[in-house]
């Protein structure tokens, strides 16, 4: 296989129609299309659309991915949630673009790693289909909507690459500290240096918790209305139009959390993308001084695993011997043998060899004394002896043991 892409589209805000999906149906025979989304992959061929186009006329969600180590994200949103001073100070030409409709924004994170220096590395594409991004990343678009900016400077952070040293950072959202899983599973997909997030968190407030259930909050945004705004709402779902009241609703709250969330938290002064290089160095210096104490202690630790592994034990769950006065010998004899094994004699098999309930006790030397040599002369009537021959009994037996010489 010489290439692979991968498309994902979702629809949220309202499903497709049987038109759109006739429509979607003509592009692509061989794709999975439902009132909700499209996805299909090619592996010689390309979508024959344009994604952007789609993502104007039909859906709200879109992920990119080719093994060529280029990614892609597009989110479709409300113009009601931010204004075009609020989402264009985190716009560059190489991570994060945005698009502006005639009711929506288009919001894009593209990773191109095709831009990047040779020497970086590039096999994390090997075995990634593309197929569980959408999954992981669906939730920043409800992030969005609630006015968190967190995404967006992601967005900005993952190409200061390609920016210039004198250019400041755009405003720090608070909480970058606690990214949430769909903050972080962005992280991953952009591939955002860890040191310099490390960098870009020093500037950010940690986020005020108001003390407040949903419940309450829910309770003092709607004291907030008026009563004209709720007459239109109920009017929408009247005439059937459930779906637009629904998203009014939802837009006019996020568009009050985002207001009540930027004024809790102070702002911090910006910081030039020299500086936040500077730090980003300074971070990786930590980082790597704290993973060699990391790894020396993890040495140290198989260390002492291995030499408990080789100390002598009684064969019963591995509980250390209460008599010690074979101990001393036994790691003796396999220090020895072990020094003059066999090449291809094991350790394991040594050490099995020479545990301590393994060596036997030498007998004691016989208190009688050693038996005189028998005369080579046989007896009338009997066969000669033959000097210097053992039986296998005799050889069984301890060396202590007095030499006797069989006769046959």
């Amino acid at each position: 296989m010489s290439e692979y892409q991968y498309y994902e589209f979702m629809a949220i805000d309202r499903p497709l129609t049987r038109a759109e999906m006739a429509e979607l149906r003509a592009v692509s025979t061989r794709a999975v299309i439902t009132s909700t989304g499209f996805t299909n992959h090619y592996e010689w061929g390309d979508l024959k659309a344009d994604p952007v186009d789609w993502m104007r006329r039909y859906f709200d969600a879109f992920v990119y991915s080719a093994n060529w180590s280029n990614r892609r994200l597009s989110l479709r949103l409300p113009k009601v949630v931010f204004r075009k001073a609020e989402l264009m100070p985190f716009a560059n030409r190489s991570t994060l673009s945005v698009e502006s409709g005639s009711t929506h924004w288009v919001l894009a994170w593209t990773l191109d790693e095709s831009e990047l220096e040779e020497s970086e590395e590039t096999d994390h594409f090997d075995g990634d289909d593309g197929s569980g991004w959408m999954r992981r990343l669906i939730p920043l678009r409800d992030e969005l909507l609630r006015g968190d900016l967190r995404p967006l400077y992601l967005g900005w952070l993952a190409g200061v690459h390609a920016l210039n040293a004198d250019i400041l950072e755009p405003e720090v959202p608070p909480g970058l500290t606690e990214l949430s899983p769909a903050q972080q599973a962005l992280v991953d997909f952009l591939r955002v240096d860890p040191d310099l997030l490390t960098a870009a968190r020093k500037g950010s407030a940690t986020t005020s918790s108001p003390g407040i259930g949903e419940d309450q909050e829910i309770n003092a945004w709607v004291g907030t209305w008026q009563a004209d705004e709720m007459r239109n709402v109920l009017k929408h779902i009247a005439l059937g139009q459930g779906q637009e009241a629904e998203r009014q609703v939802k837009s006019r709250y996020a568009a009050w959390l985002k207001a009540r969330l930027l004024s809790s938290c102070p702002t911090s002064p910006s910081r030039s993308v020299a500086e936040l290089h500077e730090l980003a160095q300074s971070a990786a210096a930590v980082r790597r001084k704290h993973e060699a104490k990391e790894r020396a202690k993890q040495e140290a630790e198989r260390r002492q695993q291995r030499e408990t592994s080789l100390l002598p034990t009684d064969g019963h769950g591995g509980q250390p011997l209460e008599d010690r006065r074979y101990a001393g010998q036994a790691r003796q004899c396999f220090r020895l043998r072990a020094r003059d094994a066999h090449p291809r004699r094991t350790v394991r098999r040594l050490h099995a060899r020479f545990q301590p309930q393994n060596i036997r006790r030498r007998p004691a030397a016989l208190s009688r004394p050693p038996c005189q040599a028998r005369s080579t002369v046989a007896p009338a009537g009997r066969s000669r002896p033959v000097v210097g021959v053992r039986t296998a009994m005799d050889r069984r037996r301890n060396d202590h043991a007095p030499f006797e010489i069989a006769s046959i």
